[in-house]
């Protein structure tokens, strides 16, 4: 048995009945509720208007949106390693890295099971015996950091929108007043996980970024030649709404909520659809890299640091 097979029997293996069957109905609900959005999209928006879109788009371009998805999962790994090192937790970078992709992975293949994070937390728990809880803290704040980055940017949209139909200084001032209250209160009570907050919330600023640009791309490849930034407020906001964990990969939730923002701003329909769809085809794609390291294991902890070689920064 690996390594990593080990890891996840060990967070398994004392659930009770109870625990086992809940897994059950949440893989369960997550394929209803995602199967039954995107039913509900494709009621609206005929499959075939995407479909052909996807088929007839410029394939530069798309590659292009491919490889800035892919950069905006390098920063999200280099942010995540922000909060580690926030609690002395020192990994090396490539490392962190596969771990990452590996995470993403297990978030497709296993999503009513131990899933991405609690894979990172089982594992890193098992080799420095760190409280789970403690890293469970590091990974919810890499998350918030995220949430933040999206209200930033949306507040900068929302200046290139001239049909806002309020005042502008109100969202700046919601922005500027939560962010700092969300710094004080993290200070106060989280102080742990504060130590590179700047920092980690930069990068996140480039894992949202990295992010539009995908939209871009994906709008380019359509020889787009409107306004981009009702789509892409749009997106922000799935973005939001595809965090709910019961949905495989935000899949269905995402495509609802774009749909829906595309009446309100009177965008084109299919264009919405296609640009939600494509971009969760792409994340799907890009996770599935971490099967690499569940068939070969070994790659994964090439980079992992021993305890005896690994010191703990207090």
């Amino acid at each position: 048995m690996t390594e990593i097979d080990e890891i996840v029997d060990e967070g398994t293996e004392h659930k009770t009945w109870k625990g086992k069957l809940w897994n059950v109905v949440k893989v369960i609900l997550i394929i209803v509720v995602t199967g039954g959005l995107l039913y509900w999209v494709f009621s609206k928006v005929p499959f075939a208007k995407i479909k052909f879109r996807l088929a007839h788009a410029n394939r530069a371009w798309l590659s292009a949106a491919i490889l800035c998805y892919v950069g905006s999962m390098l920063f999200s790994s280099w942010r995540l390693l922000s909060f580690f090192k926030s609690i002395g937790l020192k990994l090396d970078w490539r490392f962190n890295l596969r771990l990452y992709f590996l995470g993403l992975c297990y978030n497709v293949l296993l999503p009513g099971g131990i899933g991405g994070d609690g894979y990172k937390i089982y594992l890193l728990h098992k080799t420095y015996k760190l409280p789970t809880k403690k890293v469970f803290w590091a990974i919810l704040f890499d998350r918030l950091s995220g949430f933040w980055a999206i209200g930033a940017i949306v507040v900068g949209l929302i200046i290139l929108i001239p049909s806002f139909p309020y005042h502008l200084g109100i969202p700046l001032s919601i922005v500027s007043v939560g962010s700092v209250i969300y710094y004080f209160v993290a200070r106060k009570f989280f102080r742990d996980y504060t130590h590179n907050f700047f920092s980690g919330h930069l990068k996140a600023i480039g894992v949202q970024s990295m992010q539009l640009l995908t939209i871009v791309c994906l709008l380019l490849a359509q020889d787009f030649n409107g306004k981009f930034a009702p789509y892409l407020l749009s997106f922000l906001f799935s973005s939001l709404a595809a965090v709910i964990p019961f949905s495989l990969g935000g899949g269905g939730i995402r495509d609802a909520l774009f749909l829906t923002l595309a009446r309100q701003f009177n965008l084109t329909e299919d264009m919405a659809v296609y640009l939600s769809f494509g971009f969760y085809l792409i994340s799907i794609a890009v996770a599935l890299i971490g099967i690499y390291y569940v068939i070969r294991p070994t790659r994964l902890e090439k980079g992992l640091q021993k305890p005896s070689e690994f010191t703990l920064d207090n």
